[in-house]
């Protein structure tokens, strides 16, 4: 089945703790997505908007913010898409339905969080939200505690993980020092990563704050594009190859917890509706909120069988200089997380690399790539599959 579907443009914020408001934000993405496009705002058929928020901003209806970029989008539709930390993915996946739907020729996607401006208890209030067992309580652990009984479970069954989980860690912020967008641009190593001190805590055992992605600020726009149109600075569209997206059950008694079943189900759509195999990547973005995410994903999608996801760090696969780099851009653990914008920004940066213009974070070869968004603890699950050109 094909799509016949481009990302034809797209803008980046660094991630971080901002001084920018959440309006401006919105309209710089909005404004440097439309100039990479090479379109006038009054081509734009629809708009999609992912915020998350739940009381982290107290404004919390923004689908209109993109139109104070530009007069001429005023009467677009713009619609508000919230699905946790999906939010970007699910918003991107819904402009895709327009294109397909025929009622939109360009379709233009932001994400955007602003969550620094919350104190810690606010934030973990609002994220803990998205746990079915949790949501409503004041649990002090967060979403790092849900993921920490993941990391204690997956040691149960396989070994201790915690050094597998500090090299990840180390890896993802060697890679996000070559992103001029990432919030943690620190060159952590691996015996700092692995240790616990008080530079780097336990923050629910046995993550570290090393383990765990900082509460970030910022957003990122793309603009989806009906057939085939040139990139206006890279020399070509990005296709969209293949989508992938699959709703886990929310009580964790009714989830193994190392399944990730509905991310297994996710990534096989996408793989099959781009007709591609693992072998046929040329690098990966995955949702690793927190180390042990992605040594699970892994596993769940099959680089590596159950409990041997440590071989893909012992023999290089997933560095940036192996055989099928996961996370070039740092990863949420180390580029940020602010909600909302995550999704898009994935999608952002590995279409920045298939068309060579990711800068220092280039990769050598890149061709075909695999992008995992998820929200709450395997629950949403998106994968998109894009090829350059």
């Amino acid at each position: 089945m094909s799509l016949n579907a481009h990302i034809t443009g797209w803008a980046h914020t660094r991630f971080g703790k901002l001084s920018a408001t959440l309006e401006e934000l919105v309209v710089e993405v909005t404004r440097g997505g439309l100039a990479s496009a090479e379109l006038e705002a009054s081509e734009i058929d629809a708009i999609y908007y992912a915020q998350y928020n739940a009381g982290m901003h107290p404004l919390t209806f923004g689908s209109a913010l993109p139109l104070q970029a530009d007069d001429p989008l005023w009467g677009v539709p713009a619609t508000r898409v919230e699905n946790a930390c999906a939010s970007g993915a699910t918003a991107v996946h819904q402009g895709l339905l327009a294109l397909r739907s025929g009622v939109a020729r360009h379709v233009l996607v932001v994400g955007v969080e602003k969550m620094t401006e919350t104190d810690a208890a606010g934030v973990r209030k609002a994220l803990i939200g998205a746990d079915y067992e949790k949501a409503g309580t004041d649990y002090p652990l967060g979403f790092a505690g849900r993921f920490a009984l993941v990391a204690q479970e997956y040691s149960r069954r396989f070994g201790d993980c915690g050094d597998t989980l500090a090299r990840i860690a180390a890896k993802s912020h060697r890679n996000a020092l070559d992103n001029p967008y990432a919030h943690l641009r620190k060159d952590f190593d691996e015996e700092f990563c692995r240790t616990v001190s008080d530079a780097n805590p336990l923050v629910a055992d046995p993550l570290r704050r090393t383990d765990c992605s900082p509460v970030s600020d910022g957003a990122a726009a793309l603009v989806l594009s009906a057939g085939s149109a040139p990139h206006a600075t890279a020399g070509g569209a990005v296709s969209v190859a293949g989508v992938g997206h699959a709703t886990d059950y929310f009580p964790a008694a009714k989830r193994d917890p190392l399944a990730f079943a509905a991310s297994a189900t996710a990534w096989q759509r996408a793989m099959d509706m781009a007709g591609v195999g693992v072998a046929d990547l040329s690098f990966v973005e995955v949702h690793d909120c927190f180390t042990i995410a992605e040594l699970v994903l892994y596993e769940t999608f099959g680089l590596a069988p159950a409990g041997k996801g440590s071989t893909l760090l012992d023999d290089g696969t997933v560095y940036r200089d192996g055989r099928l780099p996961v996370n070039p851009s740092g990863g949420l653990k180390s580029k940020g997380h602010p909600v909302g914008a995550t999704g898009v920004s994935q999608l952002v940066l590995a279409a920045m690399q298939l068309t060579g213009s990711a800068g220092a974070m280039q990769l050598p070869e890149a061709s075909v790539a695999a992008v995992h968004n998820m929200g709450g603890l395997g629950i949403a699950n998106f994968v998109t599959v894009l090829r350059a050109g």
